[in-house]
């Protein structure tokens, strides 16, 4: 089987070389402080699977030939990181993460520019939510730089699946669960962390599609003093039969609020920005405040620092009403309302449903034909042109 064993700065490679040397490094130092990268061992696939066409593929249907793997220990510590084969995991039925949802990911993609490398986006952001979101489950923390070269590692072991042209990106799902075999709520005494990858294509392959929003009035999403500023698989749980509702009474998506106001929170997996005239007039962009009940989406930061570097229109982060979004479409003041996230960038809308009414949410005025709004238009190209390296950017991170 060929190995490959990263020590230091270099590599080893080889077959019955490379795997002596790496049994004889796990040995000595199979437990670690904090991950590491330099200490990372391959194992590579015998049975490479074939590429799908890319026009072909799914979002989060196909997954390339490798994972990396790291467990984790109260009394050890984290593991040596593992690249290996892509295959099933072996947990015990009383797994804790199965009963009591100690579990929270990430989402993240690599990009092929004009010239063949491959770029992450602005990865330092992920490993930094997902830190706070392991310190809220109790699970292990661990150092987000590090782990970001595993990841690299894994990419390209795997570049072959990294899909070329615009829209098309390998689409990385990082992982903390809770492994401990015992019943019973209490910390985790141990934990497994591990990443996939995806290849998937563009989340419109027509062009935009504006999407309709059902405010729903009965079910919140996240509350204060709650998690849903944490990318926890249970916050997405139980926004499922929320969605199957809505979209039984002919909508695509849920618009998630709290409170007598229906203070705006987000649309559906995504965070909500409202372009409009205020009530004093002014031209604004809006997105809900980090209150502890909004995700903290790295689409969500890179739009804030984005428009404001423009200059062109107030920014804000405040809370905002389905009431005063009502008004604002009667009075003609609405402008543009969008989502935000990794797997689409932006979203445009075009209607949405508050008690009994659908109000109708424009797009662009100078092409009645457009499903996007100039501002959801120029926001999506200028994160693009950044993603796919055509533009330099601190936020574009290359794969050497």
């Amino acid at each position: 089987m060929a190995s490959l064993l990263r020590l230091g700065g270099g590599l080893v490679r080889g077959g019955h070389r490379g795997t002596l040397l790496g049994a004889r490094m796990l040995h000595a130092s199979s437990r670690l402080d904090d991950i590491r990268a330099a200490a990372l061992q391959k194992t590579m696939t015998t049975a490479p699977k074939a590429l799908v066409a890319k026009e072909k593929l799914v979002f989060g249907h196909t997954f390339s030939d490798h994972m990396l793997t790291v467990e984790w220990t109260a009394k050890g510590g984290w593991e040596v990181p593992q690249i290996k084969e892509y295959g099933p995991l072996s947990l015990d039925p009383s797994c804790s993460v199965f009963h009591y949802a100690f579990e929270c990911f990430e989402g993240l993609k690599a990009y092929r520019d004009a010239q063949g490398k491959v770029r992450l986006f602005r990865p330092d952001k992920n490993m930094e939510r997902m830190n706070q979101s392991v310190e809220r489950l109790h699970l292990p923390q661990f150092d987000g730089e590090q782990v970001i070269e595993c990841i690299k590692e894994l990419v390209r072991t795997d570049e072959r699946w990294v899909p070329e042209g615009r829209g098309y990106s390998l689409y990385i799902r990082p992982t903390v669960i809770a492994t401990e075999n015992t019943l019973g709520v209490h910390r985790a005494n141990s934990a497994l962390l591990y990443v996939i990858t995806s290849p998937c294509g563009p989340y419109f392959p027509t062009g935009f599609k504006a999407i309709s929003l059902y405010c729903d009035e009965t079910n919140v999403r996240a509350w204060p003093g709650g998690v849903g500023n944490r990318k926890m698989g249970a916050n997405y749980a139980a926004s499922v039969a929320p969605q199957v509702e809505a979209e039984k009474k002919g909508y695509q998506q849920v618009l998630w609020t709290i409170g007598e106001d229906h203070e705006l929170m987000e649309v559906g997996t995504m965070n909500l920005f409202v372009h409009w005239r205020n009530e004093a007039g002014e031209e604004e962009l809006v997105t809900p405040p980090l209150d502890g009940t909004i995700l903290p989406g790295v689409t969500r930061d890179s739009v804030l620092e984005l428009t404001r570097g423009w200059g062109e229109f107030k920014v804000s982060e405040r809370k905002i009403n389905m009431k005063q979004i009502a008004r604002a479409s009667d009075e003609g003041r609405l402008l543009e309302i969008f989502g935000a996230g990794t797997a689409c960038v932006v979203t445009p809308v075009s209607r949405i449903h508050f008690k009994g009414k659908d109000y109708a949410v424009p797009l662009d005025p100078s092409s009645p034909e457009s499903q996007a709004g100039p501002v959801a238009g120029r926001i999506y190209k200028a994160l693009m042109d950044i993603q796919y390296g055509d533009v330099p950017s601190k936020w574009s991170v290359p794969i050497d």
